[in-house]
C-alpha cells in the first residue's frame, strides 16, 4: 500500500502538469529556474543546532495550538449532544453534534466508499493536520491514547472498512489540499487569494475524482459496488481525464502558429 501511494502521488503530479499545462493560465514557454549554488562547507554545529531548534520549536507552536486546539474541539463535539431534548453529555457519540454534522455532509463520500459520519469527520480534521486522521479515529473509536502507527484501532477501522474502501479513503487523504500550515505557505508564495482557492479547489477535485474511478470502477470489477450512477460518474471522469491528457494544446506556441498559418492561407 505505502509503494502503490508514492507511485501514485507521483502520477498525480505528473497528470497535473499535463492537464495544467494545456489551460491558458499555465500556457506559455517555461521559464527556466536558474539558481547558483555556493561551494559546499561542512555546517558549522552552531547553525545545525540553531536549524534543528527552528524547525523542532515551530513544530511544538504548531502541536501546541492548532492541532491541541482542533483536538479539543473534536473532543466537544463528539462528547457534547442533544438527547430527549436537552443538550448535555453523551454517552453514545453517534447522538453526539459531531455525528450531526459529520452525517449532514457525509453523503459526499458515500460514492467513495466511506459515506460515514467518522470516515468525514476524519478526513475534514486531516485538512487542520494529515496526522489528525488516525488521532480522530481514536477519539470517536473510544480510545483515550493511539500511538504513531495506530496499531490500536486498525482492528475497530477494518469493521468499518472493507480492502477497496480504505484504499480509496486513503487515495483521497493523500491527494486532496494539505493542512492548514501548507495552506498557508501557498497562500504567502501566492499572495492572491483566488490562487490560492483554485490550487486547494483543484487538489481537492482531483483527490476526489481518483477516488471515486478507484472505488466505483474496482469495486464493478471485484463485485463490491454494483452498476449504477456512481459508476456513471466513474467512467465519465475518467473518460474526461484521459481526454483531457490525449488532446492538442490549443496555447502550445506551435499549434497556435499553424492555426495562424491555416487562417491567414499563407
Amino acid at each position: 500500500m505505502a509503494v502503490s501511494a508514492y507511485f501514485i502521488g507521483i502520477g498525480a503530479v505528473i497528470v497535473s502538469g499535463i492537464l495544467l499545462k494545456k489551460t491558458k493560465p499555465f500556457s506559455g514557454e517555461p521559464a527556466p529556474f536558474v539558481m547558483e549554488l555556493p561551494a559546499y562547507h561542512v555546517p558549522a554545529v552552531g547553525n545545525v543546532l540553531r536549524a534543528t531548534w527552528e524547525r523542532g520549536w515551530s513544530f511544538i507552536k504548531r502541536a501546541g495550538t492548532v492541532i491541541l486546539a482542533s483536538s479539543v474541539i473534536l473532543w466537544f463535539l463528539q462528547g457534547f449532544g442533544f438527547t430527549d431534548g436537552a443538550f448535555g453529555m453523551v454517552e453514545d457519540n453517534n447522538s453526539s453534534l459531531l455525528a450531526v454534522l459529520g452525517g449532514a455532509v457525509s453523503f459526499l463520500f458515500a460514492p467513495l466508499g466511506f459515506g460515514d459520519w467518522q470516515a468525514t469527520v476524519a478526513t475534514v480534521t486531516g485538512l487542520i493536520a494529515k496526522e489528525n486522521v488516525v488521532s480522530t479515529f481514536g477519539v470517536l473509536l473510544g480510545f483515550a491514547e493511539v500511538a504513531e502507527d495506530g496499531a490500536e484501532i486498525w482492528g475497530n477501522i477494518a469493521l468499518a472498512f472493507t480492502p477497496l474502501s480504505a484504499y480509496s479513503f486513503m487515495i483521497f487523504n493523500l491527494l486532496c489540499a494539505p493542512c492548514f500550515a501548507a495552506m498557508g505557505a501557498i497562500k504567502r508564495e501566492m499572495n492572491n487569494g483566488r490562487w490560492t482557492a483554485a490550487a486547494i479547489g483543484y487538489m481537492c477535485g482531483f483527490a476526489y475524482g481518483a477516488a471515486l474511478i478507484v472505488y466505483q470502477l474496482g469495486g464493478l470489477i471485484t463485485g463490491e459496488v454494483p452498476f449504477g450512477v456512481g459508476t456513471v460518474a466513474a467512467l465519465l471522469v475518467l473518460a474526461g481525464f484521459l481526454y483531457l491528457l490525449v488532446r492538442k494544446n490549443r496555447y502550445d506556441e506551435n499549434n497556435l502558429a499553424v492555426r495562424a498559418v491555416a487562417a491567414t492561407g499563407k
